[in-house]
């Protein structure tokens, strides 16, 4: 039977860690939330937290939103790719419900389970976003 607990090895911890996964994530993203990702060495995945009290001035807030992001990676962690992910707030999370957050946590960990069976489109969603950079700068230019 498998465990569904949060143990240390499943988290990050070290601000290296989190440094490398900012470097060069998969990404998958909502208006109120974004959910890095990179693959790592180690045997399960890894989860971080990040959330800023300029999104969330009230700790009770901020600790409402990582608690239910450590609960839906708990439940989806053997299902999960050995990935290291960082999850990010941004403005408007504070507005999710419990449910509506754990909903859109559960596209979010499909999506990334979704792209590492298919590595390839890890590499042409990434290339995208520079191609469109290079444009704009282009254009300004």
């Amino acid at each position: 039977m498998k465990t569904l607990t949060f143990s240390r090895e499943l988290r990050l911890l070290a601000p290296v860690q989190f440094k490398a996964v900012f470097e060069n994530p998969f990404r998958a993203s909502t208006p109120q939330m974004t959910l890095l990702a990179r693959l790592n060495t180690a045997e399960n995945p890894r989860l971080g937290l990040t959330v800023a009290k300029k999104h969330l001035k009230r700790a009770h807030d901020r600790n409402r939103i990582k608690r239910i992001v450590r609960e839906s990676f708990r439940l989806k962690q053997h299902e999960l790719p050995n990935m290291d992910f960082v999850f990010v707030a941004k403005g408007g999370i504070g507005k999710l419900d419990n449910a509506t957050l754990f909903e859109t946590l559960e596209k979010l960990w499909a999506r990334h389970i979704r792209l590492s069976k298919n590595p390839q489109s890890q590499t042409k969603q990434q290339a995208k976003p520079q191609e469109n950079s290079t444009k704009e700068e282009n254009k300004s230019a």
